[in-house]
């Protein structure tokens, strides 16, 4: 699993696209993908999840993330991408606390 975050910004943008755009608010990672953005719906942070194939890399996920934007038919201008690879993140086990009591 891959977790996109694109920055940018909207061109143009009418009032339909700002209700499109509220419409899927949120900070999670989806795959249809979410919108953050500041009180003029101008910038956006577009989070997107994308499942991962054994051979899919970043370029891969970024293209998948860059499609499920382009699927919201707005018009926007991309600032920034960065790819988490889900696969390689890795979880410590807890320490174990010694409570004396």
């Amino acid at each position: 699993m891959f977790r996109v975050t694109i920055s940018g910004k909207f061109k143009g943008l009418d009032g339909a696209g700002r209700a499109a755009v509220r419409a899927v608010e949120g900070a999670a990672f989806t795959e249809p993908g979410t919108f953050t953005h500041d009180g003029s719906v101008t910038a956006f942070t577009f989070r997107c999840q994308v499942p991962a194939g054994p051979d899919d890399g970043e370029d891969e996920a970024a293209l998948g993330a860059m499609a499920a934007l382009e699927a919201y038919g707005l018009p926007y201008e991309i600032l920034r991408v960065a790819v988490t690879d889900m696969r390689e993140i890795r979880i410590r086990p807890r320490k174990k606390s010694s409570r004396s009591g």
